[in-house]
């Protein structure tokens, strides 16, 4: 904490406006539990809840608003080592954290941990390696660093490409979460949903940057560990009478377990896996014949909407008959893209558990629908410790994050700061396995069994919100829910856990409100490296140099609105699930700036040819691997060879930086020591970092 007075009195005031809030926002939620038991209506008490929060945070971004360099891009420099932590933790705590860590654990089990692993793991680099040494450097942005560093305008250029790169993939995958939130809590479109989402984002962004979205952040960070662990602590209480999940974890799933073996033993199950099968063989057919397999569709698709339109039969049952044939392939690519997707699917879910396997089996094989490229034992470990490694120097490396030990007031807060970090994400990660157990446990305990008739209304709801997140269909015509007719994406297992738990209400009202201040906490924080990088790093330090600061920031405000339309419109597309996007932009992060920063920091010999080269080697493989072995990027660059023929020891694409980084080392090392030495300059500049003596810029 600051010794001046005016930095005690500066963190008296944030300490007293903060723990006001905190009281205010559980007011508020008992505020709203009432009015739901007076009979408020669900979508009133959602939009209510959402629009609440929304309007503080442009109450925050209006009051924090300023056209000052300092301010807009590190927040004066100011920020205590507490709330840095907090808006740290807020920035980090993204919609792939909040949103699909839990869902991911929920279908991957064992396997899911890996997130938590490296998301964790990667703190312990960014306080030992990384976060010290870049506030001691007293810069802007991470571009800045690589410029000073490697000397010249081209390592400059390269960071700011590879920051644009891996802070957009990121971004995308955070409005996407923000689009999914608002269409299920406030009845909009998902695409309509996106984009007034957006107006969030950018009412904080925009007006105050840095400033502005560091204490946004920081009410966005108790927004979002109380809506967690909230849920968390009821689902365990109503489960086992205990509302501390951690402790009676091990009685849960031993309990899952035991109703695996009962429901991997049913035969109506079995009977469910066999259709499935049966499925898979007949897409497998259409794929060697796609001409033939597209003229019967049509022909069965015609023949049924004449049967049924020359009969009694309702209108909405010849209407979706005649939507069928609209929506039938019109080209053989189209059709065997189609087919091939009905394969993955059938074939993935033609199996036990409805795909997911055992939760408590280490390193089982994963279904299809989660990526796995290999089969066996071997292939699921190798893709576990590959993951983990990815996010593990990714999280180290990731631009928006590191930008924020910038406004810390010294390097010993900035230490102070990680540390905090970790306390409030440990929160969440410590309570995400316990959320994915206790929602399986209601699922196989309330759900399974039922029959079609009495299915839950959030059934319905989430149907209509994305059909491809959630799809239930009696598939063996019994009349009776049976597990593989059950298919939950895992981007909706967190917000739907409320109503799945039987939970009131206004708890998946607050639930829904911590996902949004997850998606834009990150997203605001994203978007402002993006355009502080293009604003900062191209325009006033390649472009116009002569520009005042006050030009700059304009600058950065204009280009962060055209970074957040693009976005948008790439998250509109639905290109792949939040866990993918976010993912790949760590592989990206790890095997663009993990080498360069580290060696910048700890090797003197490190030079800018090195440097250029290093980044480009480990974004040129991580990015080949992503093209040749990923569904979506694989059609886009027209790879038409089976996946396993592109793959690498069976490793998801997901992990593709574990190819990326050592490529990246082994290129820089190498350039380096085959070309000049640095700069004296940027020796100097390296034994300033290191000095072990304060440093207070």
């Amino acid at each position: 904490m600051s010794t001046d007075p005016a930095g005690r009195t500066f963190r008296r005031r944030l300490d007293r406006a903060y723990l006001l809030f905190a009281l205010g926002l559980v007011g508020f939620i008992l505020f709203l539990a009432l009015l739901e038991h007076w009979g408020m209506g669900r979508n009133l008490i959602g939009l209510t809840m959402l629009l609440a929060t929304v309007v503080l945070y442009a109450a925050i971004g209006l009051r924090c608003r300023t056209s000052d360099a300092s301010e807009y891009y590190v927040a004066g420099r100011r920020v205590p080592a507490l709330y840095n932590g907090m808006a740290t933790a807020a920035d980090w705590m993204s919609a792939a954290s909040f949103i699909g860590l839990a869902g991911t654990l929920y279908l991957g089990g064992y396997n899911g941990l890996a997130f938590v692993l490296g998301w964790t793991g990667g703190y312990c680099l960014v306080a030992l390696l990384l976060a010290p040494y870049l506030r001691k450097f007293g810069e802007y942005t991470i571009p800045d660093f690589l410029g000073a560093r490697y000397g010249g305008d081209l390592p400059r250029l390269v960071g700011l490409s590879a920051t644009v790169l891996v802070s957009f993939v990121y971004l995308v995958a955070q409005i996407y979460g923000v689009g999914l939130i608002i269409a299920r809590f406030t009845g909009f479109g998902f695409e309509i949903g996106i984009f007034v989402g957006l107006g969030g984002v950018l009412v904080c962004s925009f007006l105050g940057g840095m400033r502005a979205v560091t204490w946004t952040q920081v009410a966005q960070c108790v927004i979002l560990v109380i809506a967690y662990l909230v849920p968390v602590a009821w689902l365990s209480y109503k489960v086992t009478g205990d509302p501390v999940p951690q402790v009676t974890l091990g009685r849960v799933l031993a309990e899952v377990s035991a109703r695996e073996n009962q429901i991997i033993a049913d035969p109506r199950e079995q009977q469910v896996i066999d259709i499935y099968r049966a499925r898979a063989e007949r897409a497998e057919a259409k794929l060697r014949d796609v001409p033939a397999a597209m003229a019967s569709d049509r022909a069965a698709a015609e023949r049924r909407a004449s049967e049924l339109g020359a009969s009694a039969a309702p209108l909405a049952d010849v209407q979706a008959a005649r939507r069928a044939v609209a929506r039938l392939p019109r080209s053989e690519d189209e059709a065997r893209r189609l087919y091939a997707g009905q394969l993955e699917q059938d074939r993935a879910w033609a199996q036990p558990l409805a795909g997911m396997g055992r939760h408590a089996e280490p390193f089982a094989d994963r279904p299809a629908s989660m990526g796995d490229a290999g089969s066996g034992d071997g292939a699921s470990r190798r893709n576990f410790l590959a993951l983990v490694f990815c996010l593990t120097l990714g999280t180290a490396a990731l631009p928006h994050i590191l930008s924020r030990y910038y406004t810390t007031p010294s390097v010993r807060e900035a230490r102070q700061s990680v540390a905090w970090t970790l306390l409030f994400i440990s929160a969440l990660y410590l309570s995400a396995p316990a959320l994915a157990l206790l929602v399986k446990h209601q699922v196989f305990d309330s759900l399974v069994g039922t029959r079609f008739d009495h299915l839950p209304a959030w059934i319905g709801v989430w149907s209509k919100v994305d059909p491809s997140l959630l799809q239930v269909a009696d598939v063996n015509h019994d009349g009776i829910v049976q597990l593989g007719e059950i298919h939950i994406g895992a981007d909706i297992v967190v917000l739907a856990a409320p109503e799945i738990g039987g939970l009131p209400y206004v708890i998946s009202a607050l639930v829904a409100a911590g996902g949004l201040a997850a998606a834009l906490s990150t997203a605001d924080g994203l978007l402002l490296t993006i355009s502080n990088a293009l604003s900062h790093d191209l325009y006033f330090r390649l472009i116009r140099p002569e520009r005042t600061s006050s030009r700059r920031v304009a600058v950065s405000k204009v280009l962060l609105l055209v970074v957040a339309l693009a976005a948008a419109y790439v998250a509109s597309m639905k290109i792949a699930d939040i866990l993918f996007l976010v993912s790949a932009a760590f592989s990206f992060a790890a095997a663009s700036f993990f080498p360069a920063l580290v060696l910048g920091i700890f090797w003197k010999r490190a030079n800018r040819w090195g440097c250029v080269s290093g980044m480009l080697a480990g974004l040129a493989v991580t990015g080949w691997y992503m093209a040749t072995t990923q569904p979506w990027l694989r059609g886009l660059f027209g790879v038409a060879a089976p996946v396993a023929d592109c793959s690498w020891f069976g490793i998801d694409p997901i992990a593709a930086g574990v190819f990326g980084v050592p490529a990246a080392f082994v290129v820089m090392v190498a350039v380096s020591l085959a070309t000049p030495r640095p700069a004296a300059a940027s020796d100097a500049l390296v034994e300033r970092l290191r000095d072990p003596r304060p440093n207070r810029p």
